[in-house]
């Protein structure tokens, strides 16, 4: 993908998938021909289905984009069935909302890191919270694992010059052992150094025995606006990973996150 041509936004009017079309706006602008396509997948209760609903927010939206807001309105599992419409409507991004730490939104907790696992390009996730919306500084965290698909990079590097970003490198140093100086790292610094051209800001390593308190902890120091990963379910040597960590800032980032696949 050499660029962000297609976004698919689940959606269902909740303020979660409100607030993610809401980012989904004003990360496209005004200028930008990317096309936004709304997935509504129904279920067993279809009250939002009445044509002002649809006619409305096209209508709010009408003149904040190039291109008309597009539908998908399908019956089926929710995942299952937002997957088809991903590869159909060649999909190159995914913006979906979250209820957070909410405890009324588990089923939608569960459909989320559902669909981020099972999905095969990148998914950026908008906490239900979350109501500024910037792109100045990005975080991209990494562990001392060498990268297993450099490539997955170039996501980054064209949010990257669309907003001109800064990307801080970091790694939450949760184990007694040495960082930074390993074969693996080294080679990880030589791809970030490559894909991330100019918009390379630091490299940060911080002590914290909680990955998760770690993150959001630097986020907030350093006024983040992205925090990206790359999850490991997905490597091709190795190990892969259970993915607790995409699942655990899933629920609980309080910032944008974006998952590299």
């Amino acid at each position: 993908m050499d660029k962000i041509k297609t976004i698919m936004i689940p959606f269902d009017f909740t303020k979660a998938s409100r607030n993610a079309l809401e980012y989904a706006v004003k990360f496209v602008g005004r200028l930008d021909h990317i096309k936004i396509v709304l997935a509504y997948v129904s279920g067993n209760c279809n009250l939002q289905l009445s044509p002002e609903n649809f006619e409305n927010l096209e209508k709010k939206y009408a003149g904040l984009l190039q291109n008309k807001l597009e539908w998908e309105i399908q019956e089926g599992k929710l995942v299952d069935t937002l997957l088809e419409i991903k590869k159909k409507d060649k999909i190159d991004l995914i913006i979906m909302g979250t209820a957070g730490d909410d405890k009324l939104g588990d089923n939608q907790h569960t459909n989320t890191a559902k669909l981020v696992l099972a999905c095969n390009c990148p998914v950026l996730v908008v906490p239900k919270s979350y109501s500024e919306y910037n792109l100045v500084n990005i975080a991209l965290v990494i562990g001392k694992e060498e990268i297993d698909d450099t490539k997955r990079l170039v996501t980054l590097l064209m949010i990257a010059r669309k907003f001109n970003a800064k990307v801080h490198v970091l790694t939450v140093e949760n184990e007694p052992v040495l960082y930074g100086y390993s074969k693996e790292e080294e080679k990880n610094e030589s791809a970030i150094e490559y894909y991330l051209e100019t918009f390379y800001q630091e490299r940060a390593f911080i002590k914290n025995d909680d990955i998760l308190d770690g993150i959001n902890t630097y986020g907030i120091k350093n006024e983040i606006d992205l925090v990206t990963i790359l999850p490991r379910n997905h490597a091709e040597s190795g190990k892969p990973s259970e993915a607790e960590l995409t699942q655990r800032l899933i629920l609980n980032s309080k910032i944008p996150l974006l998952i590299l696949e």
